[in-house]
């Protein structure tokens, strides 16, 4: 029996360090997002994200020897869940990111569990209002007013319709997360490379087509920037994530979205040498209590005559 509990505790904390290692490569993503849009236009950058990204996941498919489906009905959901999950927050996070410093696009869009609660709500109403829960809806867009209200005071400044386009990029995340369960029957992989190679599809000519690529001279910093984004902080970090979800269950989907606000906070202000304001950091503080009081398990009660269970 004590062998047993110590190999469960052994491998519980496997799986909470793989928890911190997605959080980090999620929170990191926005730096390297920073650094590859200074000599990478936006559309190109996230193109080529992609395109590397299922290419890797498609390796991964065929090395656990699963198929991609066939049908096309399945093949159109996985273009509506590019939309939602790639195409459009990825390029809307990737224009935003020229002039807003990762630290607050990191926070801005780790609001997404608060805006799939009132989606949820909204559209199919089976979420369950509880109070904490209206704490932290309340709390989340108090942060997100107060980091982007105060650009709009101030003349409509520079960085506010960037940080709006973050704003709607989490709300598109937010449609993926409600959509993206209609794929149950499926290997949770697989719809990841379906949608990967969807978004790809259309990305990629978008590219072509707007933003002309081969004129375009990256710095090496910019590459390298493309590279880890694209195998670390999207293939690797997706087969992470559907690992997760088999072992942590609701934990590994969606501990992550507050963990990876002060991972993805303190990379910019490392890294990058990135500062926040007051106002941000208060703003801050709300977005992670609001995100935590969303996703944080809730307690259930305790069946009456059985103080034990």
């Amino acid at each position: 029996m004590n062998q047993e509990l110590q190999a469960d505790q052994t491998g519980l904390a496997k799986e909470i360090a793989l928890l911190l290692v997605l959080s980090t490569l999620w929170g990191a993503s926005y730096s390297f997002i920073k650094i590859g849009v200074q000599s990478i236009p936006p559309v190109t950058l996230i193109a080529l994200r992609t395109l590397i990204a299922s290419g890797l996941l498609i390796l991964v498919l065929n090395w656990r020897g699963i198929a991609l489906p066939k049908d096309a009905t399945t093949w159109r959901r996985f273009f509506v869940q590019a939309c939602l999950n790639s195409v459009v927050p990825f390029t809307l996070i990737a224009w935003a990111q020229q002039t807003t410093d990762a630290t607050l696009a990191t926070i801005l869009n780790s609001t997404s569990p608060i805006f799939t609660f009132l989606l949820t709500a909204l559209v199919t109403r089976h979420e369950v209002v509880a109070g904490r829960r209206l704490f932290g809806v309340g709390a989340g867009f108090a942060g997100i007013c107060l980091i982007v209200g105060v650009q709009a005071l101030d003349g409509l400044g520079r960085e506010l319709w960037a940080q709006l386009a973050i704003v709607a990029a989490t709300v598109c995340y937010a449609g993926a997360a409600i959509f993206g369960k209609g794929f149950k029957g499926l290997e949770p992989i697989v719809p990841a490379a379906g949608s990967m190679i969807c978004g790809a599809s259309i990305l990629v000519p978008a590219s072509l087509v707007f933003e002309r690529p081969w004129h375009v001279t990256p710095s090496l910093e910019s590459i390298l920037a493309l590279l880890v984004l694209s195998v670390f902080s999207t293939a690797l970090a997706f087969v992470i994530y559907f690992r997760l979800v088999q072992t942590l269950g609701s934990v590994g989907t969606t501990a992550q979205a507050y963990l990876r606000v002060p991972i993805g906070v303190a990379i910019g202000v490392a890294f990058l040498g990135e500062r926040l304001s007051v106002t941000d950091l208060i703003g801050l503080a709300c977005v992670v209590a609001g995100v935590a009081a969303m996703t944080l398990p809730m307690r259930r009660p305790t069946p009456k005559g059985k103080p034990g269970q």
